[in-house]
């Protein structure tokens, strides 16, 4: 197997916030200025955004702290999102390692069939479903079911999800920001945050990073970027962390010219060359928005300053991201496009869980 990045030839390279170009863009952190396109003269006031930045989840590295509590038994999770593809991944985990991990809530949307099957095989204590509309039809659907779980609608219901009393670990794989909420609840309650929710952190960042901090809970990336990074900063001294190299695919419009932009169709964003993943972020990916969330989102997670994060095309997505350290070796993290490698990451960290190379192939670099 040859691994290829797009040249600087092939590609226009990829800027966020490079004031150099132009001056009408804002610059973040701190203080901006807003400005007149037709003459560039400053008008209204300056805005200060903080005075202080918060404080990332890993600044540049990471390492589980002394004394830090392991499970002889399956670790209690809950999942919000378990009918999403985040959440259908975790149930494959869990499925596959009941020695490891147990669900204690689950908390879905609509899709009130597969909540029920789901709750049938992994027995929660408490399921929540968001349209509230659908809780009888919910509960005839488990009508059979003996050890019956509480059933609690709306959204007050997914925040007692995010917040159960026997979680250790919870999973946010509910969709844009009706997962801020959920986590925030997560956070005051002291579990740990197994966040495949970017939007927490974007919309929520300076609010969401401080609590974290004060509640002593860690926000473990299950992006498959950002878990990349992750890894690669364990144990890294303080003041190492020089670079951070974010891969992307390019998304199902990569190899498509230009002019025929204008009659994609969400179909054609929803092919995905490479991932298996919900359809809000398959379509991110195509016209790479997605990317420039998931720039913002290394930011607040490793305090690396937006100049210090860079993009490059990788369409293979084998080396899934990089960071550079200071004396510049580049550190990368490798393997399938698989996300439930992230997501079990999440849910075992610091720990590696052992995996069967049936239902999880192993890299070969020379297929």
């Amino acid at each position: 197997m040859a691994l290829s990045f797009l040249s600087p030839t092939e590609i226009t390279a990829i800027s966020f916030l490079d004031s150099t170009k132009s001056n009408h863009l804002p610059k973040l952190p701190g203080r901006f200025t807003l400005k007149r396109n037709d003459s560039g003269k400053a008008f209204g006031r300056i805005v200060q955004c903080s005075t202080q930045p918060p404080p990332p989840a890993w600044p540049g590295r990471a390492f589980p702290e002394p004394g830090r509590k392991t499970w002889d038994g399956p670790k209690p999770i809950s999942i919000v999102g378990s009918t999403g593809s985040i959440g259908t991944q975790t149930l494959d985990i869990v499925l596959e390692n009941p020695d490891k991990f147990r669900v204690v809530a689950l908390a879905a949307g609509s899709n009130v069939t597969l909540l029920a099957d789901q709750v049938k095989q992994f027995k929660p204590q408490l399921v929540a479903v968001r349209n509230e509309s659908l809780v009888n039809e919910l509960k005839e659907a488990l009508a059979d079911v003996e050890e019956k779980p509480e059933i609690i609608p709306g959204e007050q219901g997914v925040i007692e999800v995010a917040r159960h009393p026997d979680a250790v670990t919870v999973v946010t794989g509910i969709v844009g920001c009706a997962g801020l909420k959920p986590t925030v609840a997560a956070i005051k309650a002291g579990k740990d945050i197994a966040l495949a929710n970017k939007e927490t952190l974007i919309a929520g960042g300076p609010f969401v990073l401080p609590l974290a901090h004060k509640h002593n809970v860690k926000i473990l990336p299950a992006d498959s970027e950002h878990s990349a990074i992750f890894q690669c900063i364990q144990g890294l001294p303080e003041g190492a962390l020089r670079r951070i190299i974010l891969t992307a695919s390019g998304g199902a419009f990569r190899d498509w010219p230009v002019e025929r932009l204008k009659d994609a169709k969400v179909a054609d964003a929803l092919k995905h060359p490479n991932w298996s993943m919900g359809k809000k972020i398959t379509v991110d990916s195509a016209t790479l928005f997605n990317k420039g969330l998931e720039v913002i989102e290394a930011h607040y997670l490793f305090g690396a300053e937006y100049d210090d994060i860079e993009i490059v095309i990788h369409p293979q997505s084998i080396i899934h991201s990089m960071v550079e350290t200071q004396d510049s070796s580049v550190l990368a993290q490798l393997g399938w496009a698989d996300m439930r490698l992230p997501i079990l990451y999440t849910m075992s960290w610091p720990e590696r869980i052992y995996c069967s190379e049936v239902t999880w192939p192993r890299l070969d670099l020379c297929k």
